[in-house]
């Protein structure tokens, strides 16, 4: 009998983790953890758990944390999966939408409805995360009280969602990778697919302008390119880059042949399918 996938994510059940952990295991044994190191040393520890990790959302940017933690723990990227954020305001059973006083919710979804928020002159309180406000609207049984979470979390916590697709712009999506301790790329066929790496330069004058040479004239795709300290320096910096090709691609071997020649230190993260949503017009 095949074993079951056992997945880990960060925050409680009915975070956005949760639902993009369902998306792409729906049959999988989920397990939700306290902060996202405790995550990163579960799959660390036990090779039958892959975690689910936010890396980065359309609208804000880079997810906190999550580079200095791959780094740490040197998991491998298995995947990516992009999941549509839609945010709701939740209330106990029985609650209306005009006797609501209070909203509360991770800081990055108060701010994405302002619009519903100044509207309804709700007083804000600034929480853990979205499902975690959830759980606690629902503890606390106030109908002044509402929380702005999934439709998952309202499920979990039988909550009565008062308006749908509150954020304030649409298309908000953050992307996930799926990490585990265990090192495989995937056979090379005909798809497209992601090749991510952390690497250190050299201290040289123009060190990153030559290393990023060999992906112009190799022909190689960067589609991701972004840089954050070493920690408890300020005379380094680590640089993160997603790359369009298999690692077996002849171009993107010379590529990464003249970038390790420029660095002092390159971590292989990961090849792994490319994502459809990144082919939508």
């Amino acid at each position: 009998m095949k074993k079951k996938i056992k997945i880990a994510f960060q925050g409680e059940m009915g975070a956005y983790s949760h639902l993009a952990s369902k998306e792409v295991f729906p049959n999988a044994e989920i397990i939700p953890c306290a902060t996202f190191e405790d995550a990163f040393k579960l799959a660390k520890k036990n090779t039958e758990f892959k975690i689910v990790m936010p890396i980065e959302n359309s609208l804000v940017g880079r997810v906190a944390d999550i580079h200095y933690l791959i780094t740490k723990y040197k998991l491998q990227i298995h995947a990516e999966h992009f999941q549509k954020v839609s945010h709701n305001l939740l209330g106990v059973k029985g609650s209306k939408i005009e006797n609501i006083k209070i909203v509360r919710s991770h800081t990055q979804a108060l701010s994405q409805c302002q619009k519903i928020i100044n509207e309804n002159k709700l007083e804000t309180i600034v929480a853990a995360d979205t499902a975690g406000s959830a759980k606690y609207i629902y503890e606390k049984n106030d109908k002044t009280e509402s929380a702005i979470a999934s439709q998952l979390a309202a499920k979990i916590y039988n909550l009565e969602i008062l308006k749908k697709n509150i954020e304030d712009e649409t298309g908000n999506v953050t992307r996930f990778l799926i990490m585990g301790n265990d090192v495989s790329h995937p056979e090379h066929k005909n798809v497209k697919y992601i090749t991510s790496c952390i690497f250190q330069l050299k201290s040289k004058p123009a060190a990153l302008y030559k290393a990023l040479g060999g992906f112009a004239t190799n022909n190689v795709n960067l589609t991701k390119l972004e840089s954050f300290a070493v920690k408890n320096t300020f005379d380094q910096v680590n640089f993160y880059i997603d790359m369009v090709g298999h690692i077996e691609d002849a171009s993107l071997q010379k590529a990464l042949e003249e970038l390790d020649f420029h660095t002092q230190k390159l971590d292989i993260l990961g090849v792994y399918e490319a994502s459809q949503y990144r082919f939508k017009s």
